[in-house]
């Protein structure tokens, strides 16, 4: 699964606004930080407004702060928010699947369980988890993706 850059900016605006608890940030600096344009940032912004995540003062001296505590913003439920479609396979619609191996395919299931899981993990974490700089720890490998054998024609 791949999130959208307006999730992962989301993200971004949220945990810069948790590590700088009590001051004031502005969509300048944001835009600097993340080298993102600042009408691209205005309307994360005001999403995280009206869902009640983020406090914004206009004018001279104004910006953005978080609205509630870090603590109690779950990452599960930032990403439903931002993410429009969660449907992996065709068959996750069922008004729109055409998909002829659906009445016995067992691959919805395996990637509806992975989805569960996924969120399972995301809503486990807070902004407050996150937003602190990762403690040391060795370097992860990266996922070796192993390609079946070609069979002999």
């Amino acid at each position: 699964m791949r999130l959208s850059e307006y999730t992962d900016y989301t993200l971004r605006v949220l945990m810069h606004c948790a590590a700088h608890p009590g001051e004031l940030v502005t969509i300048g600096t944001l835009a600097e930080t993340f080298q993102v344009s600042k009408n691209h940032l205005m309307k994360i912004v005001n999403a995280l407004a009206h869902q009640g995540l983020i406090a914004t003062t206009r004018g001279r001296g104004g910006g953005l702060r978080l609205q509630r505590d870090a603590a109690s913003i779950r990452i599960g439920d930032v990403v439903r928010a931002c993410e429009t479609d969660f449907r992996l396979v065709e068959c996750f619609d069922g008004s729109t699947n055409a998909c002829t191996l659906s009445p016995q395919c067992r691959l919805k299931a395996l990637f509806d369980d992975a989805l569960r899981a996924w969120f399972a993990v995301l809503d486990g974490a807070t902004l407050a988890d996150i937003a602190q700089p990762a403690p040391t720890r060795p370097a992860a490998r990266p996922i070796q993706v192993v390609q079946p054998p070609r069979s002999a024609r």
